[in-house]
């Protein structure tokens, strides 16, 4: 079933590439809400958003395909992975000080 496996692979990528996108968008829109009220909990939503979705996303993504194809090396793995988390981390930080921020 290698026909299967392809379609499978594409499936995966679409997937990815379409989340990363909405996400971008909704960074995006979160950001445009912070520009229309200065407000510091919209910017930090949309920080907190455009890392967890985007950047993250991005980065996690495109270092797979690098390490997949061997481009890198497989000591490169690791680092990836610890600064995906890492932005992550971060952006569910922001989001979190965002719903429970005062202004």
């Amino acid at each position: 079933m290698p026909g299967g496996v392809a379609v499978v692979e594409w499936l995966i990528f679409a997937l990815a590439l379409g989340s990363t996108l909405v996400g971008g968008y909704v960074g995006y829109q979160a950001y445009r809400g912070y520009r229309r009220h200065d407000s510091r909990t919209m910017r930090a939503l949309s920080l907190g958003l455009l890392l967890l979705t985007t950047v993250a996303f991005g980065l996690a993504f495109v270092g797979s395909l690098l390490l997949r194809e061997g481009y890198l090396g497989l000591q490169y793995q690791q680092p990836l992975t610890l600064a995906t988390r890492g932005l992550q981390f971060l952006g569910v930080v922001l989001i979190a000080y965002s719903l429970h921020s005062r202004e």
